[in-house]
């Protein structure tokens, strides 16, 4: 069992999809390691260390040649993989929608693509789950970025020359980025406030320290989706939180947005008019700017400044924490493969309630009924 891992080749991408930790534990269970040189400079991680792990290093060619296993963080271009294995599986973040064309090629090219964003969230995947593991670092980087623009201090603090009051942070999305947010604003000492049209997360806010903002006289709230996600909400309670929102916002400092849907371009959470509702010098991070952005006019990697308020957001938060970022996309891809790992023929064999989750191709053809259907 041969098991490839290529350097990233996507612009402002320095994560890197496997670690010398895992390539030790890969090798462990009798695979062969072979790393493409220079994989893991922008992660920290020198060549050195992969040979020292037990790896080989070369070019893609060399790398790819009779490989089994593809390891990836971006779905690599088709043409790259040539002279892999037949059947060889690509385990990597694949955008199944936003690429299509390439999802086709994977399949004309017959390998078995694995989309690694489709993890189920079911218990015994949750160490596999690769959103989560990344979004974690997301919403605490967003919290980062957002002090170093925030021109003030972010705890209160009391001196001889007066009282310098906490910033108030509101976080409007409380799933794995959202909690990790509303934690490190508290560690930063913030006020901080939350929202979510899931109803069940109030305790999870409340747990935190933070104050919940929900909605409350509005039924029949279509926020509890499948898998943990969360979904579109009824037009009623949009409206409702529209009003409850431009109320809250006005009096924040630091908002950070992180709804998404998966498979849909982010909701929009903050109109135009709600920001020029906010006091000059607040900062608002959409970590949603990279999939059409919650907040109107926000930009890619830009800090844009509109009525006194500055908007940011990055297409690429958790390659902003390489290392750190790249430690725990390796472990979800190693926790992956050796939960499926048989003894005897030393490779994987996919069940089907994750394998058909996450499988995008098989056989030369496009298998995922998520594509399909």
């Amino acid at each position: 069992m041969r098991i490839a891992v290529l350097k990233e080749r996507a612009a402002g991408e320095y994560r890197v999809s496997a670690t010398p930790e895992t390539i030790k534990k890969f090798s462990a269970l009798g695979a062969q390691l072979a790393v493409e040189s220079e994989a893991g400079l922008r992660a920290s991680i020198p060549d050195s260390a992969y040979v020292d792990a037990g790896a080989a290093l070369g070019d893609v060619a060399s790398v790819i040649k009779d490989a089994d296993i593809i390891l990836a963080v971006q779905g690599p271009d088709p043409a790259l993989l040539a002279g892999a294995a037949p059947g060889a599986m690509l385990a990597a973040v694949l955008d199944p929608t936003g690429q299509r064309a390439r999802v086709d090629a994977y399949a004309a090219a017959g390998l078995e693509a694995l989309a690694m964003e489709y993890m189920p969230r079911i218990t015994r995947a949750q160490s596999m789950d690769v959103l989560s593991s990344q979004s974690n670092l997301s919403g605490y980087k967003a919290v980062i970025s957002a002090a170093e623009q925030y021109g003030r201090a972010f705890p209160m603090m009391m001196t001889a020359a007066g009282t310098i009051t906490a910033a108030r942070a509101f976080v409007m999305g409380v799933g794995v980025a959202g909690l990790q947010a509303i934690a490190t604003a508290r560690r930063l000492g913030a006020q901080v406030s939350a929202t979510d049209v899931r109803s069940a997360t109030k305790e999870q806010i409340e747990s935190l320290g933070a104050k919940p903002i929900f909605v409350e006289s509005v039924a029949g709230i279509e926020g509890e989706g499948t898998g943990g996600y969360a979904t579109e909400m009824s037009e009623e309670y949009q409206k409702a939180q529209a009003e409850l929102v431009s109320s809250h916002i006005a009096k924040q400092d630091i908002v950070i947005t992180t709804a998404l849907i998966p498979g849909r371009a982010a909701p929009r959470l903050i109109s135009d008019e709600q920001i020029a509702s906010m006091k000059p010098g607040s900062v608002i991070f959409d970590l949603a700017v990279a999939q059409g952005g919650n907040v109107e006019g926000s930009v890619p990697d830009e800090v844009v400044e509109k009525h006194g308020v500055k908007i940011m957001g990055y297409s690429n938060t958790p390659s902003r924490l390489a290392a750190d970022a790249s430690a725990l996309y390796a472990r979800n891809l190693y926790n992956f493969f050796s939960a499926f790992w048989d003894e005897e023929t030393k490779k994987p064999v996919l069940d089907e309630e994750i394998g058909d989750a996450i499988r995008l191709t098989r056989g030369g053809k496009v298998v995922s009924e998520r594509l399909l259907g």
